[in-house]
C-alpha cells in the first residue's frame, strides 16, 4: 500500500555536487579549496538539522495520535 519515496533526482543531485566538490578540491586557488570544506560542513549541518526536525515532527505526531485516542 505504501510505496517507498523515489529519491532518484536527489541522489543524482547529491552525486553531482560531490563530484563537483572533488574537482574543486584540486583547484589551484586556496580560497576555492577552503570553500569545499566549508560547503561539506554546511551540508552536514543542514542534514543534521533536517533529521532533528523530522524526529521532532514524528514525536509530535505520536503525541497528537495518543491525545486523539484518549478522547
Amino acid at each position: 500500500m505504501w510505496q517507498k519515496e523515489d529519491t532518484t533526482y536527489n541522489d543524482i543531485r547529491r552525486k553531482s555536487l560531490e563530484q563537483w566538490l572533488e574537482e574543486m578540491e584540486k583547484h589551484p586557488d586556496v580560497a576555492v579549496r577552503g570553500g569545499v570544506k566549508l560547503t561539506r560542513e554546511y551540508i552536514a549541518h543542514l542534514e543534521k538539522a533536517n533529521q532533528r526536525l523530522k524526529d521532532e515532527n514524528e514525536l509530535k505526531n505520536e503525541y497528537l495520535k495518543k491525545a486523539k485516542s484518549k478522547q
